[in-house]
């Protein structure tokens, strides 16, 4: 008895269920799929604030040249010129090559047979402008030729799916030049990547600026910079349930189609109800659920239903799978019990 009133209950429990889940949890139905699928469509920043997350203020100066000046730490390839005295040319070649250059300390610079000259703070045109004029004091036919060979400060770093990890700045040099310029991994997320500028991320989408020349996101990089690009599996859509390979789909770009995703994970078989595949968004805490069919999905465009990163797809049961499913698990437990049964009486009997 005690059996046959758990299969009653049982019964009860699984063809009770319906296309929405029971529970208190944000439950919507596609209307709403669609509306924030839009939204997604806007980029990175309208899906972080979906997620959200802050996505902090753009900087006021940040699509702004800026007038560049030499740094303490600079390390600059001084040339000197002079019509008669080879071996002038020939000892700042040898600093220039076998010493390493010309490194600004306390805001100086030290040169062959003058005293240390002030450049910190100067253009590089400045800078070759007081060094003649002082080097020509000893010199009169002297002329020196000045640039940059490596900066400490004045520098972007980069970490990550990248092949170049510093690239110096001048004031001029923007984001786009930069990241070409990096090697970047044709495979790295570009959802999950980002620059941050004084300890905190700034508001740039590197996928429409790489992937769609929205220039809007171009900024002009600054020393002390810093960019991330991410591993390809760092934002992913879960695709679970009745689906014939579950699944964890990579959203490189922030967002992918709801029926992409389904493929990705060979479709979905005929134990499937196409009637209640739910899009579970958000903290497990307190998700928000979408419910969704089959015929949403053939009838409405790509477009409008988009997943992003830490989405769950999940398709249920047919009540009928279901109940066969429970039936296969529970029938070796009736066979045991019969067989316990059988062996009883036939012991009660004498046999």
């Amino acid at each position: 008895m005690k059996t046959i009133s758990l299969l009653s209950v049982s019964i009860v429990f699984l063809f009770s269920s319906c296309t929405r889940p029971c529970c208190d949890y944000n439950v919507v139905g596609p209307d709403e799929f669609v509306t924030d699928s839009y939204c997604i469509r806007q980029g990175k920043l309208a899906i972080l604030e979906m997620m959200g997350e802050d996505v902090g203020v753009f900087p006021h100066n940040a699509m702004e040249e800026y007038e560049d000046t030499i740094a303490e730490d600079d390390i600059l390839n001084i040339a000197m010129f002079h019509p008669t005295r080879k071996e002038l040319r020939e000892a700042y070649e040898y600093l220039n090559t076998t010493v390493g250059g010309f490194r600004v300390v306390n805001g100086r610079v030290d040169l062959p047979d003058i005293p240390p000259v002030e450049i910190a703070g100067l253009t590089l045109s400045e800078a070759q402008a007081v060094l003649q004029a002082e080097i020509q004091q000893q010199y009169q036919d002297a002329e020196i030729f000045i640039s940059y060979k490596d900066r400490l400060q004045r520098k972007v770093e980069l970490a990550g799916n990248v092949a170049v990890p510093v690239i110096p700045v001048d004031g001029k040099i923007r984001l786009y030049e930069v990241l070409a310029k990096a090697g970047i991994d044709r495979n790295a997320n570009l959802f999950m990547s980002y620059v941050v500028r004084d300890g905190r991320p700034l508001p740039v989408d590197i996928y429409r600026l790489m992937n769609e020349g929205d220039m809007s996101h171009n900024i002009v990089m600054r020393g002390g910079d810093k960019i991330f690009m991410a591993n390809p599996g760092d934002a992913v859509v879960l695709v679970m349930g009745e689906v014939n390979h579950p699944t964890a789909v990579n959203v490189p770009y922030g967002y992918i189609t709801l029926p992409e995703a389904i493929v990705r994970a060979s479709g979905i078989p005929f134990t499937g109800d196409r009637r209640c595949i739910q899009v579970i968004r958000g903290d497990l805490q307190c998700p928000k659920i979408y419910v969704i069919s089959w015929e949403h999905i053939v009838n409405l465009p790509n477009r409008s239903m988009l997943l992003i990163p830490g989405d769950t797809v999940f398709v249920s049961e047919k009540p009928i799978t279901q109940w066969n499913r429970f039936i296969s698990q529970l029938t070796p437990s009736l066979v045991g019990i019969r067989d316990i049964h059988t062996t009883g009486q036939l012991l009660r009997m004498g046999f």
